[in-house]
């Protein structure tokens, strides 16, 4: 099948012409059908952000009683979109056959594509045809908590030929099985299964053998684009490491060497029981194998020689994977985790907790670990572990740019789940502090925690803060006392945003005029009129309406106070009109229009003080929203002529602005303006005397001539500033530099609670918008701390590149820490790791800053790049996850650390 041509396929509704609503509200039911018969196999269609938006606003547009008459809605100005367009997400768009379109490697959800159901996809191509269709199939991941995830980039492979080292490109889905690769390859080789062996390729060096078996691709641990090996039987031939496959292999791969997992070191016992390796406990000095290491190997006796330092192995990146890596480098630099997972902790795998994977994440980690501190400076392939990861978070399966921290967040967690000691934890309820102390009520709290929570993460990773919640009610106060694993502090920058908002006059009383505010980032509307009313001066009597303009027409308004200002985009243009208080005025809406029929201007809006009768009513209120628009040099004067409402000059230039409409005019007389209705049920109707009566609202556009630029000048409507001039924004974020500990202040400093999350008091049994205050009451041996540089939300996209200063020694947190209980505890700490992420929303790249546990010395790792740094240049603006260890001081500091 050929690729449509998008700009020449014709639009069609085949006969059935449907209004915006209405093919807003049968997409909907389509899509909620979908996600209630969600099962794997299931086809979604990807379909371009670009074109789907104007689809969207084209849809969005409210229309009552449209009589269509075979017309376009054009409500608000939004036309209905073209052919659908997917030719921006697609590679090889000029090839051939659709089944072979393949996409770009560098999309985003979201950002690029949406994903629409196999239903959706056929109602949006029998109204608009276009394409090309990109279906793609649903899978499900995870061991434990299934996941649907529609897999939008299948397993690509280099199919290498041994015979000859010719190349073949094959995909596959990640769910495909072992079996069904052999098939293909059959067929495309024309050999029988029997005669031929595939070979896992990685980095084009014989891994190990695929033997063919129900097992998935993915559980085989293959990656995008690497390579498989075709290789031919000879008869009688064994291949090096073929066996017998034993029964219950859970990968049905046979390895082409022995184990590393049972590696000694130096005359030391070996121990394989499928979960650990013991190594020596002062193996920070570093250990290298024969594979890895030119400079080290075994000795006679299969033990590996002390050649090379340990912990500078890098990580390849396995497609989009330098978020993996870098999260990974930061704790396989935890002398506490390193310590630990380099001992026997085999006992301590809890394979019966629920939470937990059945210890096979701690599991994959550890041999990580092992590996990466075995390898003297060869880098890793981590492809075991992110098979396991992929397992158990599916969110994290694939090939797309993920976050760090909440890799951190969930490798943490899952570690502790794994490795809990407290095989049954046992129910405990819960108290109320009731008035007691709380040095007593939190050490009660952390008893309970450590009952039922008790492991390496806990002993080392995990603090305490105390909860303050006030009702603003009755001030009933709450306290409970939480652990928490890492502090995800907020740059004070963030909590506010720079608004640019034009604010027009609705009675003519003045120009145009944009007011730049600052206001809170997660405050509302009324915040923004608050703040707009103090600056353009409003009076007692006015209000200011807010509007969205889109393709200079109004696109929505803004009248719900209480909406959130994160649903206004950087890039959008927003117009306040200074209206009357007084309620029950009918309002005007009045759009431009050239001789050419293109929109100009920008809109405009009034609220008539009395009830319009005629078409010269709203002629009259026109000419006076309009006033300040005239030009120097044009004298104009209002003649009430009772015969035909016209408007006159005083002098000739004046008469010259007089227009004549009788040509086209419904009215029964004359009126200045050439005026049509802009409402879809009468669109490019002129405007008449029952309209204006009929109306609760009018909308109209005014057609500008010769004779209108003469009198005007339009310009002063021209060029509305955007919300954040992307310029403007980039340089607000490249601010002086923040403290470390005024980011803490922020964290801790005490405010409401949002109206989506509201207290419920026990006292009024009602939902309250309750004051929260945290304190820290004990600080963890290792310190997690996470630099909030991004915000999501469903309008608002924004990385922060504040420089954020940290002190990386003798960081004091001793005034922090409430719990006066713990008096022989310093809390000084140093900085050893960092997670930096450059660039900004989906483009950006990871790297980590480590220090060496036996040295004094950090280096950069960048995925498989691996280099000294100076301590001088790990302070930069992409810090994002800062790792602190405990010190040990002899004597108080005084100060809180350099910054």
């Amino acid at each position: 099948m050929t690729i449509p041509d998008p700009e020449h396929a014709n639009s069609s509704n085949n006969g059935v012409n449907y209004s915006p609503q209405d093919e807003k509200r049968i997409v909907k039911e389509l899509n909620d059908q979908a996600e209630s018969n969600l099962k794997e196999g299931n086809l979604y269609y990807v379909v371009s952000t670009r074109w789907f938006i104007s689809w969207q606003k084209y849809s969005d547009q409210e229309v009552e009683d449209c009589e269509m008459n075979g017309s376009s809605p054009d409500l608000h100005g939004v036309a209905r979109p073209g052919p659908i367009d997917n030719s921006d997400l697609i590679v090889n768009v000029n090839g051939g056959d659709v089944d072979n379109l393949e996409l770009s490697r560098t999309l985003e959800e979201g950002r690029d594509y949406v994903l629409i159901p196999e239903e959706v996809w056929k109602k949006l191509l029998e109204w608009y045809n276009g394409g090309p269709p990109l279906p793609r199939k649903l899978i499900s991941q995870g061991a434990i908590n299934k996941k649907f995830n529609v897999e939008v980039y299948p397993l690509s492979f280099k199919l290498t030929d041994s015979r000859d080292n010719c190349q073949s490109d094959i995909s596959f889905s990640k769910k495909a099985s072992i079996f069904e690769l052999y098939e293909k390859v059959c067929a495309l080789k024309g050999l029988p299964q029997e005669k031929f062996q595939v070979w896992d390729y990685f980095n084009e060096r014989k891994q190990c053998i695929l033997i063919p078996s129900d097992k998935t691709l993915e559980d085989a641990n293959l990656q995008m684009d690497q390579h498989i090996l075709f290789e031919v039987r000879t008869v009688g031939e064994v291949s090096p490491g073929l066996g017998v496959v034993p029964a219950g292999n859970e990968l049905a791969l046979v390895p082409i060497e022995p184990s590393r997992s049972a590696v000694t070191i130096a005359g030391g016992p070996a121990f394989s029981n499928g979960y650990s390796t013991r190594y020596s406990s002062n193996l920070y000095s570093g250990l290298s194998s024969s594979s890895t290491s030119e400079n080290g190997g075994h000795d006679n006796n299969g033990s590996v020689r002390k050649k090379e330092k340990g912990g500078l192995s890098g990580l390849q990146n396995l497609g989009n994977t330098c978020f993996m890596n870098s999260a990974l480098q930061c704790l396989v630099h935890t002398a506490s985790l390193v310590e630990y997972f380099l001992q026997d902790y085999s006992d301590e795998i809890n394979k019966q907790n629920p939470l937990g994977m059945h210890g096979e994440l701690a599991t994959a980690f550890g041999d990580l670990l092992r590996e990466m501190w075995s390898s003297g400076r060869t880098s890793i392939a981590p492809r075991i572990f992110k098979g396991r990861l992929a397992r158990f978070a599916p969110q994290f399966s694939g090939y797309n740019q993920h976050d760090s921290q909440e890799l951190l967040a969930f490798l943490l967690d899952g570690l502790h789940e794994d490795l809990n000691r407290v095989k049954q934890k046992p129910y405990i309820e819960m108290k109320d502090s009731d008035g007691r102390p709380d040095e007593e009520y939190a050490e009660e709290c952390w008893k309970n925690h450590k009952a039922r929570n008790d492991s390496i993460i806990v002993d080392t990773c995990q603090g305490q803060y105390k909860s303050t919640l006030v009702c603003p009610v009755c001030n009933k106060i709450s306290i409970t006392f939480d652990p928490f694993m890492y502090l995800s502090l907020p740059l004070p920058s963030v909590t506010n945003r720079t608004m640019t908002v034009t604010v027009q006059y609705g009675n003519g009383n003045g120009l145009p005029m944009p007011y730049t505010v600052t206001v809170s980032k997660h405050g509302c509307c009324r915040d923004l009129i608050q703040a707009l009313g103090t600056a353009c001066c409003l009076k007692s009597d006015e209000s200011l309406l807010l509007a969205e303009v889109y393709d200079h027409k109004i696109y929505r308004y803004l009248e719900s106070t209480l909406e959130s200002l994160s649903s206004i985009k950087d890039d959008e243009y927003i117009l306040a009109f200074r209206v009357p208080k007084k309620s029950g005025l009918k309002k005007l809406e009045i759009v431009h229009q050239s001789p050419e029929k293109k929109l100009l201007g920008s809109p405009l809006v009034t609220y008539l003080q009395e009830e319009p009768q005629t078409v010269a009513d709203v002629c009259i209120a026109i000419t006076s929203i309009l006033s300040p628009l005239r030009k120097a040099h044009v004298s104009l004067s209002r003649n009430h002529n009772e015969e035909n409402g016209s408007i006159s000059g005083d002098n000739d230039e004046a008469d010259n602005g007089h227009i004549d409409n009788t040509a086209g005019s419904n009215c029964a007389s004359d009126v200045p303006f050439q005026l049509t209705v802009t409402d879809d049920r009468l669109s490019g109707k002129l405007i008449d005397d029952d309209y204006v009566k009929s109306s609760s609202f009018l909308r109209v556009t005014l057609h500008w001539t010769d004779n209108e630029h003469n009198l005007y000048d339009i310009s002063y409507l021209e060029d509305l500033p955007e919300v954040c001039k992307s310029g403007f924004s980039a340089k607000k974020t490249r601010q002086e530099a923040v403290s470390l500990f005024s980011c803490l202040d922020a964290f801790l400093k005490e405010e409401p609670l949002g109206p989506d999350d509201m207290w419920f008091c026990p006292n009024c049994k009602e939902h309250r918008q309750a004051s929260k205050k945290l304190d820290l009451w004990r600080l963890p041996e290792i310190l997690v701390i996470h630099l909030k540089r991004f915000s999501y939300s469903r309008y608002f996209k924004n990385k922060l590149d504040t420089f954020v200063s940290f002190p990386t020694q003798n960081l004091d947190l001793g005034k922090y820490a409430k719990d006066k209980d713990a008096s022989n505890v310093r809390y000084v700490y140093e900085l050893y790791a960092i997670s930096n992420h450059y660039g900004g929303l989906g483009g950006g790249h990871y790297s980590a800053f480590a220090k060496l546990i036996d040295e004094d010395r950090w280096y950069n790792f960048d995925d498989s790049h691996v280099s000294p740094v100076n301590e001088s240049e790990i302070k930069t603006s992409a810090a994002y996850v800062l790792f602190y260890r405990r010190v040990k001081v002899e004597a108080k500091s005084e100060d809180r650390g350099s910054s």
